[in-house]
């Protein structure tokens, strides 16, 4: 199979089934508890925390310098932070309806998710660019944190009223961005190697954004119990253990 066409497969693979996964479970579990999601969320943003450290950024600069990935990071941050802002303010909006916030903040999610899985998407690509097993350590990595943002969507909306085949087919959209996105980072990282090296900064940005600002915070608003803390250093052992088996 073309290498290119193999990547886009498997980027949307993993984004698909780990979102998909997530709706299915919040399908089977109906009402999960906070201190579940909070766990979840923080294990999450563990092995983001653990994909951008130790994997994204460490490539970034080998292939291009400092000076290039730090660049292509910050540009991740800032574009992501610009949209993510713009979701923030229909948040805000959606709440002046208490009876349909749930339902609403739940589409919400499902829009951010859909946006930041392209980032995700985009180091998938280019991570098959620079060498294929490191493409395959970021899918499977990848694929496992979507697992609980899939939950941390399809919950508000199965509270919200939504049918539960509507709530599980958004999941299994909501990954399909991750696809494209590895297509794209194919793309781009067959142009040269600064490129691959922008790229995998920008979707570090992207994801260190995201992981900072928003799945720790929520997972702590969640529950205030020390397990938060405790899911988030297991995410970053779990992610390093995955990365390096790969």
């Amino acid at each position: 199979m073309n290498t290119m066409v193999y990547s886009t497969v498997i980027g949307t693979a993993a984004g698909i089934i780990g979102t998909g996964l997530g709706g299915v479970f919040a399908f089977l579990l109906s009402h999960p508890s906070k201190r579940y999601l909070s766990t979840t969320l923080s294990m999450s943003a563990g092995l983001m925390i653990a994909v951008v450290c130790f994997d994204l950024l460490p490539r970034s600069f080998e292939l291009g310098g400092l000076g290039t990935g730090l660049a292509g990071t910050v540009i991740g941050v800032a574009v992501i932070a610009f949209f993510q802002e713009i979701l923030s303010r229909g948040m805000d909006q959606s709440r002046s309806n208490k009876k349909k916030n749930y339902l609403q903040t739940g589409i919400l999610l499902g829009v951010g998710i859909a946006l930041h899985n392209f980032p995700e998407g985009l180091a998938i690509g280019t991570g098959f660019t620079a060498v294929q097993t490191f493409g395959l350590g970021l899918s499977l990595v990848i694929a496992l944190h979507d697992i609980p943002e899939g939950v941390a969507m399809a919950t508000p909306m199965r509270m919200g009223g939504m049918k539960r085949y509507k709530v599980i087919l958004s999941a299994f959209v909501a990954g399909i961005p991750t696809g494209i996105g590895a297509l794209v980072g194919y793309i781009l990282g067959e142009i040269s190697v600064t490129f691959i090296s922008l790229c995998l900064g920008f979707a570090g940005g992207a994801m260190l954004y995201i992981t900072c600002s928003e799945l720790i915070p929520e997972a702590r608003d969640l529950y205030k119990g020390r397990i938060s803390g405790l899911g988030l250093i297991f995410g970053v052992i779990l992610g390093i253990l995955v990365s390096q088996a790969i």
